[in-house]
């Protein structure tokens, strides 16, 4: 009987994988009248579980100060669980760094909402991402690192 080769991408699951709040400076920072900055930090990886199963997480550090002190901090990463089987080996990039990054982050973005919300502050809303251009960009910055290691041995 021959082996089936057709193209395979499935999602197996979507989780939250690891959340955390901190707010260091409560309750006196929550006094405080002005308005704090935000630094939103994003990442994502992929590791392989199985043979043809890997799990993609997007990863986001969000945190807000007012002047030095840290009004909050949340870090959260969410993943997924993805089946991705016969698909040329050139296509598995992207798949890995553009499609299942946009499947798992709406629900990072949910989360990451709801936790700064329930802990007492207006919701972050983190803008939508364009996971392609980001993707390429990371390919670049290892093509221009690659060049300038050649260059430097």
């Amino acid at each position: 009987m021959a082996e089936n080769l057709d193209p395979v991408f499935q999602i197996q699951r979507v989780y939250l994988k690891e959340a955390s709040l901190e707010q260091p400076n409560s309750p006196a920072i929550l006094l405080e009248q002005e308005q704090p900055s935000v630094d939103i930090q994003l990442g994502v990886e992929a590791t392989p579980l199985a043979e043809g199963v890997y799990e993609v997480a997007v990863t986001a550090t969000v945190q807000t100060k007012i002047k030095d002190k840290t009004v909050f901090l949340v870090e959260a990463k969410q993943a997924g669980i993805f089946e991705v089987r016969n698909l040329p080996e050139e296509q598995m990039g992207p798949i890995m760094g553009i499609a299942c990054p946009q499947i798992v982050y709406p629900y990072l973005r949910s989360n990451v909402a709801d936790i700064v919300q329930r802990a007492g502050f207006p919701p972050v809303h983190l803008a939508e991402i364009n996971f392609q251009a980001m993707y390429e960009q990371q390919q670049a910055q290892q093509a221009q690192q690659e060049g300038s290691r050649i260059i430097t041995n």
